[in-house]
């Protein structure tokens, strides 16, 4: 059985869809005699919110005209989780036919919020950027992406508390650039200034997070979800491969996507800036990567299934050769 509460929220929404109720029906929709409506019409009376009570054949109770409801009281977590929500299921196609649908909830969800979560949330919009691989994303702690959106949109420097790989924990400035979100995680890209070099940290790394005084200029040149995926191909693992492959820049691509290999030519242009009609031409391409393992990646070759010479490191040649060999033998067996 519902809650009193809740059938008294219930009839607040029956009376804001508009016009005149009479109390029979909303009796019949609430579930209860006509007295507790009544009793539930002085609690919205105690509230503050203006029933009017309708005399005659047609009577009930309605709003008065021109009230609006109070802001959407939501936390910063709730908020949070609606707009993510709604961006998700844009990017997964989890729309109306209408495709404004989603776009047109958004603002209404945002106009009502308070003012300093709206703020907020814009900012993240803003700053927030998707690669091309769908998914399910981890639970980002609502207040250091609040904070770090906010450094974003107003290119302010940002201190955060880090913790890498390898457990080791220090406290960084950052010049943020954007918010990524990329298979599965969410990152962050920016500046580091004391080391003077583009950096990529994962959020759920990062214990805490404080705008800092002054400013910085935004970057000129790749877009935030450009830099992490370039910054995670690049990542410092144990292994520097470096490999040449006769194809497409797509088929390569469908094996070795920008966030494991970087794709170069042989005049240093990168092999994504080319025009559309040259990105489906077959030509020798160097790829570039760093991996902690190297076994997985003679399967991928494999699987490729285009010409290819290893150019480091000697022991991904040995498991490739070897990977060949068995190949061979369970082909040859009755």
């Amino acid at each position: 059985m519902p809650r009193p509460t809740g059938r008294v929220l219930t009839l607040l929404e029956l009376l804001q869809s508009g016009g005149t109720r009479t109390v029979a029906e909303l009796a019949d929709r609430l579930g209860v005699e006509g007295r507790t409506v009544r009793r539930y019409v002085d609690h919205l009376i105690d509230l503050d919110v203006p029933v009017e009570s309708v005399r005659g054949r047609y009577g009930g109770y309605r709003l008065a005209p021109g009230y609006r409801l109070p802001p959407l009281m939501l936390s910063d977590d709730e908020a949070l989780a609606v707009l993510l929500g709604l961006v998700a299921g844009r990017r997964a196609g989890l729309t109306t036919t209408e495709r404004t649908a989603n776009e047109t909830a958004s603002a209404k969800i945002q106009r009502v919020l308070p003012k300093h979560l709206a703020v907020r949330l814009d900012a993240l919009m803003e700053a927030l950027a998707f690669t091309d691989q769908p998914g399910e994303f981890d639970t980002p702690d609502a207040g250091i992406l609040l904070t770090i959106a906010d450094a974003v949109r107003h290119r302010r420097p940002v201190s955060v508390r880090y913790t890498d790989r390898d457990g080791r924990r220090s406290e960084r400035t950052l010049h943020a650039y954007g918010i990524v979100a990329h298979g599965g995680r969410w990152y962050v890209t920016g500046k580091d200034p004391q080391a003077d070099d583009d950096r990529t940290f994962r959020l759920d790394r990062i214990a805490a997070a404080r705008a800092l005084p002054g400013s910085f200029e935004a970057p000129v040149g790749p877009g935030p979800a450009q830099r992490v995926l370039s910054g995670l191909a690049t990542a410092g693992y144990r292994h520097q491969v470096t490999l040449r492959i006769h194809g497409t820049v797509e088929q390569i691509r469908a094996h070795l996507p920008a966030s494991v290999a970087c794709l170069e030519e042989h005049d240093s242009a990168t092999a994504e800036d080319r025009a559309p009609e040259d990105r489906a031409a077959e030509r020798w391409l160097r790829a570039e990567l760093r991996a902690e393992r190297l076994d997985w990646l003679p399967p991928v070759l494999a699987a490729l299934d285009r010409p290819f010479v290893i150019e480091r490191p000697d022991e991904l040649r040995d498991l490739v050769t070897g990977l060949a060999d068995r190949i061979t033998a369970y082909a040859r067996r009755d």
